[in-house]
């Protein structure tokens, strides 16, 4: 049976807001890329939209393996990389000045992800 605890229920949190900000991504890539001013042509567009499809498929992972009635550790695992990625990607992208410093928000944000659900896929290997 699955502990269903603060840290739980964080990462489901976290799983649904990575859907729905990789959703918003896909549609409006122009709009966020704008908001950490970076330059928006026809590829940079194209481009973010596809890193919030990605955005929405692995949150999508992660949100059916805590949904599940049996723990999945190596999707959750997978899916915390996955954060830790996000936060490298974007961190580069602020060093190299094509983010603002307000991208260091989602960046600190995906860090934390990560490593709430390193936590997780520990607590839930060493169960298993």
């Amino acid at each position: 049976m699955k502990t269903r605890d603060w840290l739980y229920w964080v990462l489901t949190a976290i799983a649904g807001l990575t859907i729905g900000s990789g959703l918003f991504q896909m549609l409006a890539p122009g709009f966020e890329l704008r908001l950490l001013s970076a330059e928006v042509t026809d590829t940079s567009g194209h481009f973010f939209g596809i890193v919030g499809m990605f955005m929405v498929l692995f949150g999508g992972a992660f949100l059916n393996a805590l949904l599940s009635p049996a723990d999945q550790p190596m999707v959750v695992f997978w899916c915390s990389l996955e954060k830790f990625g996000a936060f490298a990607a974007v961190g580069l992208g602020v060093l190299h000045h094509i983010f603002s410093s307000l991208a260091l928000l989602v960046a600190g944000f995906d860090l934390c992800s990560g490593i709430l659900g390193i936590w997780y896929w520990r607590r839930i290997s060493a169960t298993g």
